[in-house]
């Protein structure tokens, strides 16, 4: 898969700080990039860097093939976690401001914000001061103006920050389309339940370092257990719960079901499930039956307690 953006042995320090140790990451293209980490892990540095708001100590970074330049800066969209519109300036010409920076010109630029304010009909906004917005109306701002030049990629930091259900979903739908039509994404949050929703492929960095990259469903399989979730009628629950101690690993499991059965998660040793199937066929009534795919989240916690 070609990468839209490379990332080879990247070094960045403050002072005896080490912010970035010598990290490698690939962003193949079309891609939606969850780019994950704990607080202060180096995320936001390397976010920096690859807007050349800061320049690394040390390693290269490519766009499309080629050394990252200052004049790249129109190919990318940021919309960073803390929002950088001006209070006092009226939403329209602040929007069409911010567009020329990015290298449209001002009819072009009125073309595409007539678009986005039609489609979130929000044409009363135009004239008003962004101070008078709330902050989803104002973020509702800052991704269009984010996305306004159509950039080849597009980097949003905790996007869904200040949305409500409704228009969270809204801006997942319009990340999915931009994707879609060929923007590449890097999407950094701590969401993890947006990660499993949006993301292709994902990289985690902890205390500057790199500790997992890679494709998603790859990553899941890397993890997985073995574990498989059962719902079990049968007329002694305690009991049947003792025999299934003895052949296999199990433990109580918490899933919501409409029945009164035995709740266990119960771990085998290869991954196929037939022997396991067959075993408790004979014992009980199999009610549920799911394998344990461990979510983002779950993979997010382990990799960071062992890297620690």
């Amino acid at each position: 898969m070609d990468n839209l953006l490379i990332i080879k042995n990247v070094v960045k320090k403050f002072g005896d700080f080490i912010a970035l140790n010598n990290v490698s990451i690939n962003v193949p293209k079309n891609s939606i990039f969850g780019l994950l980490g704990p607080n202060g892990a180096g995320k936001t540095t390397l976010i920096r860097i690859i807007n050349q708001i800061t320049l690394p100590d040390k390693g290269s970074v490519l766009l499309d093939g080629k050394p990252l330049k200052q004049e790249d800066i129109q190919y990318i969209g940021y919309m960073p976690e803390e929002r950088g519109l001006y209070k006092n300036m009226k939403v329209g010409e602040q929007a069409i401001y911010l567009a020329m920076l990015k290298g449209m010109t001002k009819n072009g630029a009125k073309t595409q914000l007539k678009y986005w304010f039609d489609k979130f009909e929000i044409g009363s906004w135009w004239n008003k001061k962004m101070q008078e917005l709330s902050k989803g109306q104002a973020q509702k701002i800052q991704f269009i103006i984010t996305v306004l030049h159509k950039p080849k990629l597009l980097i949003f930091d905790e996007v869904f920050s200040g949305f409500d259900p409704i228009n969270a979903n809204i801006i997942r739908d319009e990340i999915l389309q931009l994707r879609n039509e060929g923007a590449t994404v890097i999407f950094s949050t701590h969401r993890m339940e947006s990660v499993e929703e949006l993301c292709d492929h994902i990289a985690l960095i902890d205390k500057s370092n790199l500790i997992l990259e890679g494709n998603l469903i790859d990553i899941k399989k890397q993890f997985k257990t073995n574990t498989f979730q059962v719902g079990l009628v049968t007329a002694d629950n305690e009991k049947l719960k003792a025999e299934i101690g003895e052949k296999f690993t199990i433990e109580d499991a918490n899933f919501k079901s409409l029945n009164k059965e035995l709740k266990l998660n119960i771990k085998i040793n290869s991954e196929n499930s037939t022997e396991l199937i067959k075993y408790l066929n004979t014992k009980a009534l199999i009610n549920h039956f799911v394998e344990v795919i461990p979510n983002a989240n779950d993979i997010f916690i382990q990799a960071v307690k062992s890297n620690n």
